[in-house]
């Protein structure tokens, strides 16, 4: 029955589709578990705190590291257009959606988010390369759709509805983080306004929001794949944040979650 209803509601895999969606959850999983347990990525407050790998290599800014990060998926999905053309609605919206997504995130490094540190660019290199590798996967995916019967429950409009939610979300909450610290500022102060006062990570909840968004307007099993993947590196990575609040501010408020209003 479980397998009849997913058959309904994304197209039948191929084996290299399969394999890589399971790397793909594998991989992030294990470093959301990882974050979870206190071993954060090297980036942003956490650059120096719980180190996954030894603090060698080159360091550059916060800035230039995150734009590494985001900058190459962007160009893929724009690329996509041209390396991909006149291949129905449904891709279109698929490639607009992610190159929509990642351009979002490459103005926000350049003209919204501050920083506090460097970054260390074997770990941009890394989610870098996550990205990027995910990002032309799951357009790559919905290549091999084509000809395929659509899914029995369609549901592409839904998608596009969660993944604006999801962007405006994310994109008012980063907002909001932008304006704790003054300009040359590096302090930290406890996120306040928005959803802030029930979740420390609403921006990190909106993402996946619209990751989902993202899957229910492919509906492959490569963008179901890295939408679950991302939300369980997404939940340690806000349970490491809201920890690190912790030890930081005695004034945290303690009802304030890490990633789901009044659960976690």
């Amino acid at each position: 029955m479980q397998t009849y209803m997913l058959k309904g509601l994304i197209y039948p895999p191929t084996g290299f589709i399969k394999v890589m969606s399971l790397l793909t959850v594998a991989f992030l999983g294990n470093n959301g578990i990882t974050e979870m347990r206190g071993n954060q990525l090297q980036y942003s407050k956490f650059w120096n705190v719980g180190l996954i790998y030894p603090p060698t290599g080159f360091k550059v800014s916060g800035r230039k590291g995150m734009f590494m990060v985001y900058f190459p998926a962007f160009l893929f999905g724009f690329a996509s257009f041209c390396l991909f053309p006149n291949e129905g609605l449904r891709f279109i919206l698929v490639k607009s959606a992610l190159t929509i997504h990642f351009l979002k995130r490459t103005l926000e490094v350049l003209f919204v988010h501050k920083y506090s540190g460097p970054m260390f660019v074997d770990i941009a290199t890394m989610i870098s390369l996550n990205y990027f590798i995910n990002t032309a996967l799951m357009i790559y995916a919905q290549h091999l759709t084509q000809g395929l019967q659509e899914p029995q429950v369609d549901l592409k409009y839904p998608g596009i509805v969660i993944f604006l939610v999801g962007l405006s979300g994310n994109f008012y909450h980063h907002y909001l983080l932008s304006k704790l610290r003054g300009e040359g500022k590096k302090e930290y102060k406890i996120p306040k306004g928005g959803l802030f006062n029930l979740v420390i990570c609403f921006h990190y909840l909106f993402e996946i929001l619209g990751f989902i968004g993202v899957s229910c307007i492919a509906q492959t099993l490569s963008a179901l794949s890295f939408t679950l993947g991302s939300a369980i590196l997404l939940m340690g990575r806000s349970y490491g944040t809201r920890r690190w609040y912790l030890s930081k501010f005695e004034d945290f408020p303690k009802h304030v979650k890490a990633f789901i209003p009044f659960v976690f």
